[in-house]
């Protein structure tokens, strides 16, 4: 289908819109209802837009509504086009009023801990009429769904490879250092030396990853011919873990950026115990020829002044 002057004045936004709920819902009746429509004319309206590209859009049965070959090119176009006219207006509203915005990020718990907060409250000061959302997710997740989908515009987690993805920019801060660390009244915070075999019985609070090889703590018990410490709790959330550290009888592992920037009242007080250097690159990915919006630049300016520490 040629791109012309007809084309363009029979394709219509609204139609792609409708389209876009039909994939989302999965359901002509469902998406009528997300828009306020009749069913009739949500099926009309899909219609008219196959109509205008000569092709089968969306293959219907009574499971409901799935995007053909043709169907899922236009969805990943489509969403696209509806992203670029959200940053439009909110590019729009920021020329009308610069210290306001909406900026939505995606990031690990950990990252958000430290560094992210860090950013945001002194943003907040600058510019109080600034609102952030943020997506929390493992970095693969952040990656491949949130980023790609638009989701977010920007993500700061882990390089998941030494170069970022070929649809992808990525902006290295810093590589992550992580302590052994624990809080009052534990029993270790009194030694001033501690040998890695004396608390290799924990108790242990890991996330999924600390235990993987390459990590820091596996490769020092390795190094020290010693197995991995058994974790007695198991988990990614980072208020468990403060919670229970809190009772003073737990170890765990603690990311050097969470430990820069966590509030004093958290009471974090890291091990004298050196663990090897971990090639950990955290970094700001965003999607190519994707233009970003005042409030996203303003927060990775931001981001970048506050993690020159810790490069």
């Amino acid at each position: 289908m040629p791109w012309n002057d007809r084309t363009k004045r029979r394709l219509k936004l609204r139609e792609l819109d409708i389209f876009l709920a039909v994939v989302e819902t999965g359901a002509m009746g469902k998406a009528a209802d997300r828009l306020h429509m009749t069913q009739p004319a949500v099926s009309k309206a899909i219609a008219d837009l196959e109509h205008t590209f000569g092709v089968r859009l969306v293959d219907r049965s009574r499971q409901g509504a799935e995007p053909t070959l043709f169907g899922r090119t236009l969805l990943k176009r489509g969403v696209a086009i509806f992203d670029e006219l959200k940053q439009s207006v909110k590019d729009i509203d920021f020329l009308a009023d610069p210290t306001s915005g909406e900026l939505h990020i995606g990031c690990t718990e950990t990252i958000t801990a430290g560094l992210v907060s860090a950013a945001i409250d002194r943003l907040d000061q600058e510019h109080s009429n600034l609102a952030f959302h943020l997506v929390l997710a493992d970095a693969a997740t952040l990656h491949f769904h949130f980023l790609r989908e638009r989701k977010c515009e920007l993500v700061i987690a882990r390089m998941l490879a030494p170069t970022p993805e070929p649809d992808m920019d990525a902006e290295l801060l810093f590589y992550e250092r992580h302590f052994i660390a624990t809080k009052p009244p534990n029993k270790w915070l009194k030694r001033r030396k501690i040998a890695l075999a004396e608390i290799s019985d924990g108790p242990w609070i890991f996330s999924l990853l600390e235990g993987e090889p390459g990590t820091p703590l596996f490769e020092a018990f390795r190094a020290n011919g010693l197995d991995f410490p058994r974790a007695k709790v198991l988990s990614n959330s980072l208020n468990l873990r403060n919670s229970l550290l809190s009772t003073g009888r737990y170890l765990t592992l603690v990311p050097g950026s969470v430990l820069r920037f966590v509030p004093d009242h958290l009471l974090l007080k890291v091990l004298p115990i050196e663990l090897p250097r971990a090639q950990l690159p955290i970094a700001i990915v965003t999607l190519k020829n994707r233009t970003l919006s005042p409030a996203a630049q303003l927060f990775i300016d931001c981001v970048r002044t506050l993690a020159k520490p810790l490069a």
